[in-house]
């Protein structure tokens, strides 16, 4: 097997039987490859990873003393990755999956189809369909995910701490944004009436969620960020109150940015600008801020967001169904901006998987590029450490190194479809398949095993979210 770093390596202090040093937590072993996405990029033939308090605690190679551990994972004959992070979504949208009257839409008449069917939202229509999209992504070996939760209709009560909980029940680890929209129809904006709030209810609460689930800390399961959805449902005032906020709670900010031609007319007719200057006079151009799509930014606005350091995530599929056309991805990377990758919400893009999302990033890239252009390599970093930078996260997601998160992910790479695919185990992983995780292992723990969900609440999930999904596609 012929690989990019061929010798092996090792982090830590592995033990060896007899050895004072306690056993390690978990023990994933016997890779094909285990490549780290670290600093150094490195990949091991015959890799493991160990495991302890949640963190990473070793790293090595075959040639390497594997550690004493009290749980072992196999991972003969697989690939071993970082555990994927996904930048941007909108989970609660698989409710409206597939929804035939906004199917062939462009954005703003598919987003007028869809906002009154999300109007019903509550918080067990929340909490279910995040827990069925969470268990949906750790399958397509997603370890992290951000939520834009944008649709707070009154009377629905806690939406995002509905989905928190689901998270916690399942152990994935969660980044939810208080998305808020507080232009309505009436006020030049997109939504009806139904799903905008008051700008200081939207603060008020933004504040609260972050003092009750924020936690800043160095593996954190739960981290806030505040997220107005978008130049045309939310005000310039609420724009910059929000940035405020956030710099005073030290949280991330998010928001969609440069998703459609549609948008540039919008703000060149109500702002008079652009929506990148826009973005900059709102206050929003720093390092704390990441957006989603990013597909019209001119060369001098790539070179913007890379001077502010402003992450942004790529959502190809979504992009794709929506004709929104082809994001800048390479140009941004080369500016330095933190690119990751996104789902985006199942109304637009209806399969969860980051598996996917980082293969069609592959593939665009190479159609804007050429064949040279976008490896299997470069996919898996902006799926891994790309998406780690969007959230402010570098060195502790999205990379195997001795004290990042013990979130991973084990691909099989046998049967039928990698059949021949012999002589490098990353570029097979996005090239052969279709491929889900085999183990998805978050903090330590393992929430899918030998391709099945750990939990075993899923098949009521499912029927109670038919159930949901049937109400709130209902004509009334």
């Amino acid at each position: 097997m012929t690989v990019r770093t061929p010798r092996p390596e090792h982090d830590g202090f592995p033990s060896a039987p007899g050895s004072a040093v306690p056993p390690v937590d978990l023990l994933v072993r016997g890779a094909e490859l285990v490549a780290t996405v670290d600093d150094r990029r490195r990949e091991l033939p015959g890799g493991w990873v160990a495991v302890s308090g949640g963190l990473v605690s070793a790293v090595g190679g075959s040639g390497d003393p594997v550690p004493v551990a009290r749980r072992t994972l196999e991972a003969t004959g697989c690939l071993v990755t970082p555990g994927l992070v996904n930048t941007h979504h909108h989970i609660f949208q698989n409710l409206t999956r597939s929804f035939a009257p906004a199917l062939s839409a462009t954005l703003f008449h598919w987003l007028r189809t869809l906002y009154p069917r999300w109007a019903r939202l509550d918080e067990e229509a929340a909490h279910v369909s995040a827990y069925v999209g969470l268990t949906e992504l750790a399958l397509g070996g997603c370890t992290t995910t951000t939520d834009h939760l944008y649709v707070h209709p009154r009377g629905g009560g806690d939406l995002i701490s509905a989905e928190i909980a689901a998270a916690r029940t399942l152990g994935m680890r969660f980044h939810p944004t208080r998305g808020s929209m507080s232009l309505s129809v009436k006020d030049g904006g997109l939504p009806p009436d139904s799903v905008v709030q008051d700008p200081d209810e939207i603060l008020a609460d933004s504040a609260a969620l972050v003092a009750a689930h924020h936690d800043p800390s160095h593996g954190a399961m739960v981290r806030i960020a505040l997220a107005p959805c978008s130049p045309f449902s939310v005000s310039p005032e609420l724009m910059r109150a929000t940035a405020e906020l956030a710099e005073r709670l030290d949280v991330r900010l998010h928001t969609h940015l440069a998703e459609d031609p549609q948008e540039d007319d919008y703000c060149l007719a109500t702002y008079g600008r652009r929506p990148i200057e826009h973005f900059e006079d709102v206050g929003w151009g720093s390092d704390r801020a990441w957006v989603a799509h990013c597909i019209c930014p001119n060369p001098a606005e790539v070179a913007t967001l890379g001077r502010w350091g402003t992450g942004v995530a790529h959502c190809p599929s979504s992009n794709m169904i929506l004709g929104g056309g082809l994001a800048p991805v390479a140009e941004l990377r080369a500016a330095g901006v933190p690119v990751g990758l996104g789902c985006d919400g199942s109304s637009s893009a209806d399969a969860a998987s980051l598996w996917l999302e980082a293969r069609t990033a592959m593939l665009l890239g190479r159609l804007r590029g050429g064949a040279a252009s976008t490896s299997a390599r470069d996919a898996l970093e902006i799926a891994t450490r790309g998406g780690a930078g969007c959230l402010g996260r570098v060195g502790e997601i999205g990379e195997l190194s001795v004290g990042a998160v013990g979130d991973l992910v084990v691909w099989p790479l046998d049967g039928v479809g990698f059949a021949g695919a012999l002589s490098d185990p990353v570029e097979a992983w996005l090239r052969c398949g279709p491929v889900a995780a085999r183990h998805t292992v978050v903090a330590g723990e393992t929430v899918v095993r030998d391709g099945v969900p750990v939990h075993r609440d899923l098949a009521e999930m499912l029927r109670r979210h038919r159930v949901i999904a049937a109400g709130i596609q209902a004509d009334r």
